[in-house]
């Protein structure tokens, strides 16, 4: 069974930046899929990036302006996010999800879930 325990959100200012991680558990890491996805009070959950076990990467709308980046370790079993300029908008709780196989970008793809991390980006 795989675990997954997200890290280093917090509280910044506009234009700051974070570095998520993303520590997953299980023999099954080197194969599988690892998103990062974040929800707003009040609105759905929202796809950020994904990194597949190959490498390939895909990013949401707004990650794909050119702000986050997403990175894997697979010696240390973890994946980063890399947060740059971030403005209020950004502020959100932040998931980490993992699945076996391809990459995908729907939150119902995923069976593994973090407990998610508190990002919040004051103005």
């Amino acid at each position: 069974q795989v675990q997954l325990v997200e890290s280093g959100g917090g509280l910044v200012q506009a234009g700051g930046s974070l570095r998520l991680s993303c520590a997953v558990s299980g023999r099954t890491f080197s194969r599988s899929a690892v998103a990062w996805f974040r929800q707003a009070l009040g609105k759905e959950r929202e796809f950020v990036a994904v990194i597949g076990w190959s490498g390939l990467k895909t990013y949401g709308e707004d990650s794909a302006k050119g702000r986050f980046s997403i990175f894997r370790n697979n010696v240390k079993n973890l994946v980063s996010l890399q947060m740059d300029e971030l403005q209020p908008d950004d502020t959100a709780v932040y998931y980490c999800a993992a699945r076996s196989g391809n990459v995908k970008t729907s939150p119902e793809d995923y069976a593994s879930w973090g407990q998610g991390t508190q990002v919040t980006v004051s103005s």
